[in-house]
């Protein structure tokens, strides 16, 4: 039987990866004036409290020069892009030109992050990421965001399948129900043993990954 080491949290490269964590998030859920019309998505409790980590994450990334890409979920308003997503449970939700649907204030962009626009579930579906990943040389993605269940557990399976070491901040990604966002855990964790680690583990392989690399400089 041939036995399987542990990877450690970073390999190579690494690369932050942001899901959707956009302006919505910090903001009352949205009305609409036509009760027959479903607008928003559902959220678990605790949601956006667990999003108040990611500015630590992205600014040890930052310090620790690695590449941070924001993604925020985007529609046209006439809705042509929405595909099947609307079958579900969710309503209509980021649209074009409504702040809500910008990244979040509080990570505060900055001139050297990536920022990708999508239609899709996946951060991989229909986007440059991969051609970005390759440029940047990336081994190692870490996901925070959301939802765990929807657009993490997709991207993460996508990622998985391209031979990328995936990593999840398990308390800085928040589902659309506590029994889905924590199934979605299991079967990342199932993909890949050690995928699931905590902000605070993360952040000390961010600075223990910069510290290196300033090292060797």
């Amino acid at each position: 039987m041939t036995t399987v080491t542990p990877r450690p949290l970073i390999v190579g490269r690494p690369v932050l990866v942001v899901v959707d964590i956009q302006q919505s998030s910090f903001m009352p859920p949205p009305t609409s004036p036509d009760p027959s019309v479903r607008v928003g998505i559902p959220r678990m409790p605790g949601y956006r409290e667990r999003f108040l980590r990611a500015p630590e994450i992205v600014g040890a990334a930052r310090v620790a020069g690695i590449p941070v890409v924001f993604f925020k979920e985007v529609h046209r308003r006439t809705l042509v892009d929405f595909g099947r997503e609307l079958d579900g449970d969710e309503g209509i939700h980021c649209l074009d030109g409504d702040p809500r649907t910008e990244v979040a204030a509080i990570l505060k962009v900055g001139p050297d992050d990536y920022v990708i626009a999508k239609r899709r579930y996946s951060c991989f579906f229909g986007t440059d990421l991969e051609i970005l990943l390759k440029g940047l040389q990336a081994e190692t993605l870490v996901l925070i965001g959301g939802l765990t269940d929807v657009c993490v557990h997709y991207t993460f399976v996508d990622a998985h399948q391209h031979d990328y070491v995936v990593r999840v901040v398990e308390d800085c990604v928040s589902g659309s129900s506590l029994a889905a966002h924590q199934a979605s855990l299991n079967a990342m964790e199932y993909l890949q043993n050690g995928a699931l680690r905590s902000t605070d583990a993360v952040i000390a392989a961010f600075r223990a990954h910069g510290a290196g690399r300033a090292a060797a400089e």
